[in-house]
């Protein structure tokens, strides 16, 4: 492209340089109590407030119902007893009465009518969490480790997580002035009309960004799935500093081979003291060098796949003041969450429960959302946090709470041990159909009765039993990172998939695609003979995701060829 071809923005970018405090015409439209939805360059713009503008669609055919998705941000997925009964209220007064645990560990809300919007942001801010900067074009939710089982360091890491939300929180005003205040903005005053974010600038970054923390040899948050993910390293309980892994994102299009799931690169080692200097640093390479042309392109994994790892080295310690030392020995060995009672470290109790593609519900004599509910009423010291697996834990329970609250969940159907089937519990979903406007299949609903099927064949080949990591979305767009799943189901029509297989159970190698259509009809036709000769030709204690990429992948490649 020569110097003088002009270069053509995305809509996204022209919104977001012409009010750079993201207010829109939010205020104006909320006020408006005639009107059922926003426009849609204020659904742009909600985004950086938390939330997501829908509509039923299974209720298109009789004309649109439109609904929010709202997100909290949540550091770490740590929850108060007070906090999560004050989500809770919400989910049951303004939303369907159900709660969303995300890959993000946070909750969303569904099914919130326009109307109704300014309460539930109010409210989640009243209990001292937030929604700004759950969506957007901004750094999400921050992860970091739930289980308090392994070691003591776990405190500081989490406190880093929550140093690092809070560093890079964008700074407009208008995100108090709408939900709290309940005003529009006045973007005439000179303030607003030339307000520029002090770190992400006028136009904020090209796409979103995320960041994990993980202490091996744990990695349940996925952690090369990031665009930024800090590896603790731990010697004698404590925290000595953070190899940095760049450049990871599952994000895709179908048929369009410039996106693609990767995974991040380890570029170097670094003490815990410069932790929000080397977050900045990769946050602003994203926002210095990411696509603003094509929003399919415009994640950071891109430019560190086109520009390479040793120049994002070199640009980190740049920007950040220093030079990474060499990265330090680590190993993972599982991704899963600890399900049951277990002790912690410093000899309180947790318990992790199992939930079903995240969704906090009562149905039937299975009432887990009702149950927790008075579990927070009851146990104030309690402690919830949300997995990255969709699962929560129950943490900081004492001896002596242990054995009540194991009677209450229990009086209302929700088991504390022997919760699930091996394969449900490793096994993730998206929400897709019906509220997410970019699904093209069912997955939420359809996994549960999916995994059943698989279950059955398992059983029937001689596999009962064997874990299989098993996660579905109903797009390309991964959020439920099926790229990382022994197989991973990913929606491209109704009714029909494409077919990954070939990931490890450490989330240190992605899949490939074995089918690039399967209806979902044919699973056991389609399963069945693979499955059988996995059982035949594995090596001992061999995963089906490590003998699908030593044989069977291989094998498909070379015929395909």
């Amino acid at each position: 492209m020569s110097a003088e071809t002009p270069v053509k923005l995305t809509h996204n970018e022209d919104i977001k340089a012409a009010i750079p405090t993201l207010a829109g015409t939010i205020a104006a439209t909320i006020a408006d109590t005639a009107t059922d939805h926003f426009s849609e360059d204020d659904n742009q713009f909600l985004k950086f407030h938390g939330s997501y503008q829908q509509d039923d669609r299974d209720l298109r055919k009789t004309g649109k119902k439109y609904i929010m998705m709202i997100r909290g941000r949540i550091p770490g997925g740590v929850m108060t007893a007070k906090q999560y009964g004050v989500f809770d209220t919400l989910a049951t007064q303004y939303g369907n009465n159900t709660l969303r645990i995300t890959t993000r560990q946070s909750i969303q809300f569904h099914g919130v009518v326009k109307n109704n919007l300014r309460p539930v942001v109010k409210a989640i801010n009243e209990s001292l969490l937030s929604t700004l900067a759950a969506c957007g074009d901004v750094n999400r939710n921050v992860l970091a480790p739930p289980t308090p089982a392994y070691t003591k360091a776990r405190e500081q890491v989490y406190a880093d997580a929550h140093k690092v939300a809070l560093a890079l929180a964008p700074q407009t005003k208008a995100y108090h002035s709408i939900w709290i205040d309940g005003e529009q903005l006045d973007l005439e005053k000179a303030e607003n009309k030339n307000f520029v974010d002090p770190l992400y600038g006028k136009t904020y970054l090209p796409r979103k960004f995320k960041i994990a923390f993980v202490i091996p040899p744990v990695n349940d948050l996925d952690v090369f799935t990031n665009c930024l993910g800090l590896i603790a390293i731990v010697e004698n309980d404590r925290l000595v500093g953070y190899n940095l892994a760049v450049g990871g994102g599952m994000g895709r299009s179908h048929g369009n081979e410039h996106t693609y799931p990767r995974l991040a690169d380890v570029i170097g080692f670094f003490t815990p003291d410069k932790i929000v200097d080397v977050a900045k640093a990769v946050l602003t390479i994203h926002r210095d060098f990411g696509d603003r042309t094509d929003r399919k392109h415009a994640r950071l994994k891109y430019v560190i796949a086109e520009r390479g790892a040793d120049w994002a080295r070199t640009e980190i310690e740049k920007r950040a003041g220093l030079t990474l030392a060499s990265a330090k020995p680590y190993q993972f060995t599982t991704t899963s969450d600890l399900l049951d009672w277990r002790k912690a470290v410093d000899g309180s109790w947790f318990l992790g429960l199992f939930v079903e593609s995240g969704r906090i519900k009562d149905a039937g004599s299975y009432k887990l959302k009702t149950a927790l509910r008075h579990v927070a009423d009851a146990f104030d010291k309690v402690e919830f946090r949300l997995t990255a697996n969709q699962n929560i834990i129950l943490a900081n329970v004492s001896e002596e709470d242990k054995h009540p609250i194991n009677m209450l969940l229990a009086a209302y159907g929700v088991k504390t041990e022997k919760q699930t089937s091996v394969l449900h519990a490793a096994s993730m979903s998206c929400p897709s159909l019906p509220t997410c406007g970019l699904g093209l299949a069912e997955s939420e609903r359809m996994l549960p009765g999916l995994i059943d099927r698989i279950e059955k064949l398992c059983a029937e080949v001689g596999l009962a039993g064997e874990e299989i990591i098993i996660r579905s979305t109903g797009c390309p767009n991964g959020c439920a990172r099926p790229y990382m799943a022994e197989i991973g189901f990913v929606g491209k029509a109704p009714g029909r998939y494409q077919v990954w297989l070939g990931a490890n159970a450490t989330g240190t190698r992605l899949n490939r695609v074995w089918k690039d259509m399967m209806k979902e009809a044919d699973i056991e036709t389609e399963f069945r003979p693979v499955l059988s000769r996995f059982v035949k030709e594995r090596n001992r204690g061999e995963r089906f995701g490590d003998w699908c990429d030593r044989v069977f992948l291989k094998e498909h490649a070379t015929a395909a060829n």
